[in-house]
């Protein structure tokens, strides 16, 4: 697997800010840079002050805990993930990090009802960071009892990667910092859409054939978006056909498969044979970009995860291989 490395002046900053964060001798967050002053971040359910001086900050759902480590900051608990993990529950550019730095955070239990509540407070943490994921608000009432709490702007499970890496900014009071590596972030992918200008303007759809239930992404999905940000655009049929559901993801019919019309079919899929079970099936076969071969299957849960959302550490961590998927596809447009 192809892994991009993030760009020179980028590795300096984070490994210098990373190593004066802890080891594994010092609790992780016991040296991060605290808070110079009071601030407060506006989400869905108000807005919450975030003390001065705060240094242990607690990571939940996705994306936060890239965000900080990339800012230089080693929370003192993250929360597990369930996909493409290894044993402990981390994802393996999340483990590449923390080794660079030889820190040992605490893993809360992955949230499946509500979060670790006894875990997190048992911490004692200065902030809580959760502004990609689905907290409720009854959940973030029960969080901000433990401490300031952020979740997300709008819609749960919806905050693009770049707001993601604001927002957690800002809560620890490096939004200099923040912007910085968005910039050096967007560089990366604008270089990348440079060199990939075959992509500029074609429409996709993004999809998943799992557990008997065709998925397609809304434009909302952070895995879409991050397609737009490589010069894609979505295809009208996606919203054409949207059957309600989640603010970012519907089913389709198998009977409508059909009517799902875009230039280039992003695939996902945890294996070869389950690209395998799709495409041999009618309803896979129907779908016209399907039926010219301009579909991009991406396969393999560790790739999916690092663009399913990107973060601030996964970005380039698989970029490469992903942009090839679809350019081969693009290649095949009828």
């Amino acid at each position: 697997m192809s892994r991009r490395s993030i760009p020179v002046a980028l590795t300096a900053t984070v490994a210098l800010a990373l190593t004066a964060c802890g080891n594994a001798e010092e609790p992780a967050g016991s040296e991060t840079t605290a808070t110079a002053e009071a601030v407060t971040i506006e989400h869905a359910f108000g807005s919450t002050e975030i003390p001065a001086g705060a240094t242990d900050v607690v990571t939940l759902g996705w994306g936060s805990t890239e965000a900080a480590l990339a800012l230089g900051v080693v929370p003192v608990g993250i929360e597990a993930q369930t996909y493409a993990v290894d044993e402990n529950g981390l994802l393996p550019w999340v483990n590449e990090a923390l080794a660079e730095v030889e820190a040992e955070p605490t893993i809360l239990p992955a949230t499946v009802e509500e979060p670790a509540y006894e875990d997190i407070d048992a911490l004692d943490p200065d902030v809580i960071l959760a502004p990609y994921s689905g907290i409720t608000e009854e959940q973030y009432d029960i969080l901000s009892e433990i401490a300031p709490t952020v979740v997300y702007p709008e819609e749960p499970w919806t905050t693009p990667w770049r707001d993601v890496v604001s927002i957690v900014g800002e809560s620890l009071g490096m939004d200099e910092e923040a912007d910085a590596l968005v910039a050096e972030l967007d560089a990366t992918l604008e270089e990348t859409a440079a060199a990939h200008p075959e992509l500029d303007g074609v429409t996709v759809a993004a999809i998943w054939d799992v557990g008997g239930t065709f998925y397609v992404y809304k434009p909302a999905d952070s895995r879409v978006d991050f397609l737009l940000d490589l010069g894609l655009e979505s295809a009208p049929s996606v919203e054409e056909l949207d059957t309600g559901g989640e603010t970012f993801v519907y089913s389709l019919s198998y009977e409508e498969t059909d009517k799902l019309d875009a230039d280039v079919i992003v695939n996902y899929a945890s294996t070869e044979e389950e690209i395998e079970n799709f495409l041999a099936q009618s309803y896979a076969q129907a779908i016209p970009a399907v039926q010219d071969g301009a579909i991009a299957n991406i396969t393999g849960d560790q790739l999916i995860a690092a663009m399913s959302p990107p973060t601030a550490l996964s970005i380039n961590w698989g970029l490469d291989e992903y942009v090839d998927a679809i350019s081969a596809a693009v290649d095949q447009i009828g």
